[in-house]
């Protein structure tokens, strides 16, 4: 769902510009401010066409994400950014979630770019993941019969030479058919589920299994070059009469693997075959 929304952009006054092009270690900034109605939403920023370099060891050109208090102290939430007010991305760009609250907020996306060199505003597309309340309240409905057909999901991938990526769980995620290994993932249910509602494990070299992990925390390694050859994901007990988690996996050499479901182990066809892409779906159950 494409979501229509308000945007104000801002860039350096002459002056300022070359005040701070003078000043060799200031960056130089572009923003974009955006009103968010109430809601849940993906945020896509776009690759930053800008000379990279670094500033007092800040690598440049970057992107950051925040949400200003409005004039009555609201402000949204951007998801998985670990408790933080703002999210940092680099110059590729990438996707946030963000929950905008009851009477909307706004966010501020700023590019910064070399003293050099003033940055172009960030390329910003906005859909609207769920659905506008008719009469602007939100409200979590505890019959069961009213709950989505459909869970989404924020995904986290530690991809080599990439480090952590976060991604809408809508569709694949990763990099099919560029062999770029992943080495950790988690996964973090948006609305109505918790995040202790969804549980997965990972499958390194050798088929080693690491333990059940649950709460959003990554499982698998950093910095560590091992890839994942294998995961599995189920639900909660609380929560696995009402929903089923349904993915698949991508692997260099076997390719699209599963589907599985509800802790089945997604494996390779070849042994210690380097998973490099997954599609999970968590959705209400038909036999009830």
């Amino acid at each position: 769902m494409i979501q229509t929304v308000q945007t104000s952009r801002f860039e350096p006054s002459e002056t300022n510009s070359q005040a701070t092009l003078a000043n060799s270690d200031q960056s130089s900034a572009t923003g974009s401010l955006i009103a968010l109605d109430q809601g849940l939403y993906v945020v896509e920023i776009g690759e930053t066409q800008s000379m990279p370099g670094r500033v007092l060891g800040l690598r440049l050109p970057s992107v950051q994400i925040s949400s200003p208090p409005d004039e009555q102290d609201r402000s949204a939430e951007i998801i998985g950014s670990a408790g933080r007010s703002d999210m940092w991305l680099g110059r590729e760009g990438g996707t946030v979630v963000i929950k905008s609250p009851a009477g909307g907020a706004l966010v501020l996306i700023t590019t910064y770019g070399l003293p050099a060199q003033v940055p172009p505003a960030a390329d910003v597309q906005v859909r609207r993941l769920d659905r506008p309340k008719s009469n602007g309240a939100a409200r979590r409905s505890a019959d069961p019969a009213e709950e989505p057909e459909e869970i989404l999901c924020e995904i986290v991938l530690h991809m080599e030479r990439l480090g952590d990526r976060r991604f809408p769980g809508e569709g694949w995620v990763g990099n099919r058919g560029k062999r770029l290994r992943i080495e950790a993932f988690s996964i973090r249910p948006v609305g109505t589920l918790l995040a202790r509602d969804i549980e997965f494990r990972a499958v390194g070299p050798k088929g080693r299994q690491t333990p059940w992990v649950t709460d959003a925390k990554l499982c698998g390694t950093r910095g560590q070059s091992l890839p994942l050859t294998g995961f599995a994901i189920r639900l909660a007990p609380n929560v696995a009469e009402r929903f089923d988690v349904i993915y698949q996996g991508a692997f260099f050499e076997s390719g699209v693997v599963g589907p599985n479901r509800n802790g089945e182990l997604c494996a390779p066809h070849h042994p210690d075959d380097p998973l490099e892409a997954i599609n999970v779906r968590v959705v209400r159950r038909s036999d009830r």
